[in-house]
């Protein structure tokens, strides 16, 4: 009869055996579980939210999940520089002014130059008017080099304004008072400021964001279309204003010729 040999080292209890058998057998079942479990909660929260939402609230997760890229182009939620917000209309441009100014509150000197923005709607679209003052708020007085909250502000109208299909102008103004610097075979005067002015101001918008050819039209009136008539030398006449286009004339100058 053979004789059984015993193991080398010292015995191994039974119950330690055991314990780590099971601790060699048990995986990550238990993560695979719990994940299972967070996302059923997940999923009723969201269920008991939906039951007690209003609905217009539930229209808007509906139209999202089932055309997610076309509702956002319905609602304005386009990123910036795509063009697929919302078209400003003569029923909603309070809605987009609103929207507008609220990101103007952002610049930094907002609170510095908030009295020398001026929004109003025209027969042609949604008119911002940058009012300059004494000292030269947007432009450095006599030249149409932008200042620092200038282009702060431009910077910031483009990143908004980006975000419309809509078509923009932009018109340059200046007060009545006479401006004239005389260089050898060149004269330079308020029409040519106005218009220096505004193309400054498209630069500007460009560089920051602006879609290409969003501006349809450059224009300098000089001192020909005063916004304080009975004031002629009022530093607010020297403005910039740009003009948003209403849906309906959205259009290129040479679309509307043919």
């Amino acid at each position: 009869m053979p004789l059984l040999k015993l193991p080398d080292g010292p015995p191994i209890a039974a119950g330690r055996a055991l314990h780590a058998a099971g601790r060699k057998h048990r995986g990550g079942a238990w993560k695979v579980a719990y994940a299972d479990f967070v996302t059923a909660m997940m999923a009723l929260f969201i269920v008991l939210w939906m039951m007690n939402a209003s609905q217009p609230v539930k229209e808007s997760v509906s139209g999202y999940f089932k055309d997610p890229r076309g509702y956002t182009k319905k609602q304005g939620g386009g990123p910036a520089g795509a063009g697929e917000g919302l078209l400003v209309h003569k029923n909603n441009v309070g809605e987009i002014q609103q929207q507008i100014e609220q990101a103007l509150h952002q610049v930094p000197e907002f609170q510095k130059f908030s009295q020398n923005i001026r929004f109003s709607m025209t027969g042609e679209g949604l008119r911002i008017d940058l009012l300059e003052n004494e000292q030269g708020m947007f432009f450095v007085t006599g030249s149409a080099e932008p200042t620092s909250a200038g282009a702060h502000l431009l910077a910031s109208l483009a990143a908004e304004l980006s975000k419309l299909p809509n078509n923009l102008v932009i018109e340059g103004h200046t007060d009545a008072r006479p401006f004239r610097i005389t260089a050898p075979r060149r004269a330079y005067g308020n029409w040519e400021l106005s218009v220096d002015r505004a193309n400054t101001a498209r630069r500007v918008l460009d560089e920051f964001g602006l879609r290409p050819k969003q501006v349809v039209e450059v224009r300098g009136f000089a001192d020909e279309r005063l916004m304080i008539a009975e004031r002629p030398d009022d530093a607010r006449n020297r403005r910039v204003s740009l003009v948003l286009r209403f849906g309906q004339d959205n259009v290129t100058p040479a679309e509307a010729s043919r």
